[in-house]
């Protein structure tokens, strides 16, 4: 483990003695995908209770630059917990310690002047680490070219009251496509599996009228792609719905089940 000491703090308006901190931060840096990687840590201090946990990181990188020296690298993008790019290993947690709330909305007045934070990249063998923090989500984007999507003629949209959808099957399917692919299920499961962010993208077009033209075929599709892609099964450990920031539930997966059953048994009668 390198130790990185001596990175003077810089000016923060706003903000009191009271409402700062001094953190001891150990991140793990990769300098490309083909090159060893190890812990380093660094002295945070002045950090305000008001940043979120990405801020703390810009003021590190600032501090850094200001040294002459690699700002960390990590994955960001609209930093108000909806795209799904910011995910990171706090603490051995995805996301962090704080549930339903992704990285980029972890505030930093859930931590304690002194701690020590251990910041690393999702661990799986389908997101090879690019650099530092960043690691390659695009297998997640290729099970959705699977079957995640329905397909629609073209032209006016279609009036909104035409096609009738019940109110349970409504909230179910907005329910799951809350997902916003962040990949938290696949770093926090022991497998590896992305059968929580699959079953998401299947059960909500599932219950939906428009989802049903392709539905066994989806299904189908897109857990063949998982499994082609070097993704675990599911052993039903429960670790994906508890880092989940989207609080997508474990009955998800048994729906995805059943659809797999389903097509499964359709395309043996045919």
């Amino acid at each position: 483990m390198t130790t990185v000491a001596g990175v003077a703090p810089s000016p923060i308006d706003g903000t009191t003695e009271e409402g700062l901190l001094s953190l001891t931060l150990h991140v793990w840096r990769q300098p490309r995908a083909d090159a060893p990687g190890e812990m380093v840590r660094y002295d945070a201090p002045g950090i305000s209770t008001h940043m979120s946990f990405l801020e703390m990181l810009d003021v590190v990188n600032e501090r850094l630059i200001q040294s002459g020296l690699d700002p960390i690298a990590f994955d960001h993008d609209c930093r108000e917990g909806i795209c799904g790019t910011c995910g990171l290993v706090i603490n051995g947690i995805a996301h962090g310690p704080q549930a339903a709330t992704t990285t980029c909305q972890l505030h930093m007045r859930h931590f304690h002047d002194g701690d020590t934070i251990y910041v690393e990249p999702w661990r799986a063998g389908p997101f090879p680490v690019i650099k530092d923090l960043i690691v390659d989500r695009g297998a997640l984007d290729r099970i959705i070219e699977a079957g995640g999507f329905i397909t629609a003629p073209t032209g006016g949209a279609a009036e909104a009251n035409a096609t009738l959808v019940s109110k349970d099957n409504a909230d179910l399917a907005f329910d799951n496509a809350a997902c916003i692919g962040c990949g938290a299920c696949v770093a926090a499961c022991p497998n590896a599996s992305a059968m929580l962010f699959t079953s998401a993208k299947i059960s909500h077009l599932a219950v939906l009228p428009q989802g049903q033209p392709e539905r066994e075929k989806r299904a189908l599709a897109m857990i063949a792609k998982q499994d082609e892609l070097g993704f675990g099964g599911c052993t039903n450990i429960g670790e994906c719905a508890a880092v989940c920031p989207k609080e997508i539930p474990m009955e998800s997966i048994a729906r995805m089940n059943r659809e797999f059953l389903r097509a499964s048994l359709k395309r043996g009668r045919r």
